[in-house]
């Protein structure tokens, strides 16, 4: 072949070659770049519509599952606990939120129609909630409420089931199109390979830069493919960590090394209000409630920046104003340089545990006080019986309206301010039960009257309805008493040395009062109010706690209002308290009336009976022996008296016929009264005894008539009754023996 010809068959291959060579690599470059569009398109779908949606069936699940609506609904229905229906609710709207942003999507028919349907359910049970709701408030029971509230929820089971399967048929076709298109990447790289190894023997250079870049896109397969696996792996990672920790029971919240707060969890906002928008930007000082001194807080920061842990117990602000504790660990986050990069606090609410704590501390103060209480009120009753017999004796001989009268008088009212005490001290106790009879408010709120006018500043006056009015109340006339005596002392401390006015008022409203019963008696209503400087309402708000007083140190227990609304609530009464700075305050009791007969029929004659019986008094109290014996032998009896038990035990076993009654002490401490009396009864079995003591014992046994029981203080003229009752009943019983 010519040269020429043959360099233009040359030329024409080489053309031919350069041109298929050309074609070739213009053929594979199209191609190669529509499988990598191909592999976009398909990541594109897989990451942006397989995951989304996976993340909202997760959710979905959640609350179909353990734990999610369904599951606390129920709780809430067989248990009828509030922590349950707040987690409906809260569930509820998270529901309604994700389902939103579901529907919003192009979506299939199918996959459509299985989210209505699961909707329709739970919109079921958010509308049988109220229900439930009443149900718990009223107390039906458990199949009468399951009864009107069952929901059948198998459809939205059987919907949610096709929808996961939607969901998994769309990723596997995702996952399917970009295997497909990676392998087909990878046969067309295949087919390039040959047909430049074909073309490298004309164009070797051409075929070598080929197969460079043939190698480089195997290489840039074979890394996305890895990199889809790791960050597959990675996404799980995150979300399990991001669920457990917005799920978490604890409050976390993570701020930077200046404390502006970047992330805090659900619980954080369920416990504070605060939500996260409001959060960003600003520091963990909004919870300050200003107990915890700025010390502390530079301490703690001064620890964190170390590398330290702190652990404490904050008492917290919320938004509403409110506040709660928390115990709260604080740690350092570390960047990879060894550098503090953050602040993460985790916190428990121990509120409940906390007020369950100073509760039973409370109750086990209030137990100790009773107990010293109660100890003191039997030596004070045992003195009282003496100061108020002499004063009674005294009285007796002193001349009318003269100087010692007066004195005798003012001892009788001390005396009674200290029994009035002491009822209070008994009842805090627990040891002084009330007897709740017919009594005339009228009269004990005169009585009262009269002893406060004897103590308090002439400064204060004291307005009482019109005793020749009565107004029958059924309660216990100490406990009325004690009532009186602390609130209008209260009035008259509050109005102090200033010019004030204590008001006391009864009536009887036909209407009963709100959150009491009706009753055929009706209701009394017993306000005392002054016109002193008032109360704040902090202060109104614990004004019936114990141990809560206002008074300086050593001028009050804070137990008085206490008592008053333990004595008014025994009574089946109410107590309600109402005061302004400035305005005076106000106490609104109801007591539960009586009938006017009743009272009538309760009414005891005055007087001061006589005998010349003999008796038999063992008490060792020498005091009180000895006044009884002055007492009774002024009334005529013939009288022996003994403080120590053994002593008079012997004299009665001389000649046990020889007293007609015998009186003695129930705590002493040779021989304890019950002891006591068990020996004179096996000595003589209907021998009357009559128990005068400061503790009031409710199961005393013994052989013969049951004995009488006087409670000290004792009144001489209750005692003188008291003795004469006894033996003209033993007299009576006696004679008809005989």
């Amino acid at each position: 072949m010519q040269p020429m010809k043959r360099s233009r068959v040359i030329g024409l291959a080489a053309a031919v070659l350069l041109i298929s060579t050309v074609v070739t690599g213009l053929f594979l470059g199209v191609q190669t770049r529509a499988q990598f569009k191909e592999i976009a398109a398909s990541w594109t779908g897989y990451a942006d519509d397989a995951a989304k949606k996976g993340v909202w069936i997760s959710s979905i699940r959640g609350y179909l599952g353990y734990g999610g609506i369904i599951h606390n609904f129920k709780n809430y229905v067989l248990r009828g606990e509030d922590v349950y229906r707040e987690r409906v609710e809260v569930q509820l709207a998270q529901f309604d939120a994700v389902l939103d942003e579901y529907l919003a999507e192009p979506l299939p028919e199918e996959e459509r129609d299985a989210l209505q349907t699961i909707a329709a359910t739970i919109a079921e049970y958010e509308a049988k909630l109220p229900i439930a709701t009443t149900a718990a408030r009223e107390g039906w029971p458990a199949e009468r409420t399951d009864a009107l509230v069952r929901v059948d929820d198998s459809g939205a089971l059987l919907a949610f089931t096709a929808l996961e399967q939607i969901w998994r048929e769309n990723r596997a076709q995702s996952t399917e199109r970009m295997i497909s298109a990676v392998s087909k990447g990878q046969t067309l790289i295949d087919f390039g390979f040959v047909s430049m190894f074909a073309l490298v023997v004309v164009a070797l250079s051409l075929g070598f830069l080929m197969a460079l870049l043939l190698r480089d896109m195997w290489v840039a397969m074979d890394s996305l493919s890895d990199e889809l696996v790791h960050r597959r792996r990675l996404e799980q990672s995150e979300k399990l960590l991001a669920e457990t920790v917005e799920q978490s029971p604890a409050t976390i919240l993570i701020t930077d090394t200046d404390g502006r707060i970047q992330y805090a969890n659900q619980k954080f906002e369920d416990i504070t209000g605060w939500n996260r928008s409001e959060l960003a930007g600003r520091t963990p000082k909004l919870l300050q409630s200003g107990d915890t001194p700025k010390a502390t807080y530079d301490d703690i920061r001064a620890r964190l920046m170390r590398g330290d842990a702190w652990h404490g117990v904050f008492r917290n602000k919320r938004k509403s104003g409110g506040s709660y504790w928390a115990e709260t660990t604080i740690l350092p986050l570390m960047g990879p340089d060894g550098e503090v990069r953050n602040f993460i606090g985790i916190g428990e609410d121990i509120t409940e545990k906390r007020r369950a704590q100073e509760q039973v501390a409370r109750a086990q103060k209030m137990e100790a006080v009773g107990l010293l209480a109660g100890g003191i009120a039997h030596d004070f009753n045992n003195i009282l019986t003496t100061i108020v017999g002499a004063a009674h004796l005294a009285s007796l001989d002193a001349a009318e309206d003269s100087d010692l009268a007066v004195e005798v008088e003012q001892i009788d009212i001390a005396a009674r301010r200290a029994q009035s005490l002491v009822g209070q001290l008994l009842t805090f106790a627990r040891r002084e039960p009330g007897i709740a009879v017919p009594t005339d408010i009228c009269a004990v709120i005169a009585e009262v009257a009269r002893l406060l006018r004897a103590a308090i500043p002439q400064t204060v006056a004291i307005e009482t309805p019109d005793p020749a009015e009565p107004m029958p109340v059924l309660a216990d006339p100490t406990h009325l008493h004690q009532i009186l005596m602390n609130l209008c002392g209260n009035a008259a401390e509050a109005i102090g040395g200033a010019s004030g006015r204590i008001t006391i008022s009864v009536a009887r409203p036909r209407k009963t009062p709100d959150g009491l019963a009706s009753r055929r008696e009706g209701w009394v209503r017993l306000v005392v109010e002054d016109d002193g400087p008032g109360m704040s309402s902090a202060t109104l708000d614990s004004v019936f706690d114990p141990f809560f007083t206002t008074k300086p140190i050593g001028k009050g227990t804070g137990l008085g209002l206490t008592v008053v609304q333990r004595l008014v609530q025994e009574t089946g009464g109410l107590i309600t308290a109402d005061s302004r700075p400035g305005n005076g305050a106000r106490f609104t009791l109801w007591l539960p009336g009586a009938d006017h007969l009743a009272l009538a029929d309760a009414a005891e004659p005055v007087k001061l009976p006589r005998g010349r019986e003999r008796l038999l008094i063992i008490d060792d109290e020498a005091e009180i022996a000895s006044m009884f014996r002055r007492l009774l032998m002024r009334l005529g009896y013939q009288v022996d008296a003994f403080s120590r038990a053994t002593v008079g035990l012997d004299r009665f076993r001389e000649n046990p016929g020889r007293y007609d009654l015998v009186i003695l002490d129930l705590v002493m401490p040779e021989l304890p009264g019950d002891e006591l009396a068990a020996e004179i009864r096996a000595q003589r079995p209907d021998c009357p005894i009559l128990i005068c003591s400061a503790y009031r014992r409710s199961n005393l046994e013994l052989r013969g008539p049951s004995p009488g029981v006087l409670d000290k203080p004792v009144e001489p003229m209750v005692l003188a009754q008291r003795v004469r009752a006894m033996l003209d009943d033993a007299g009576s019983a006696g004679s008809a023996g005989a």
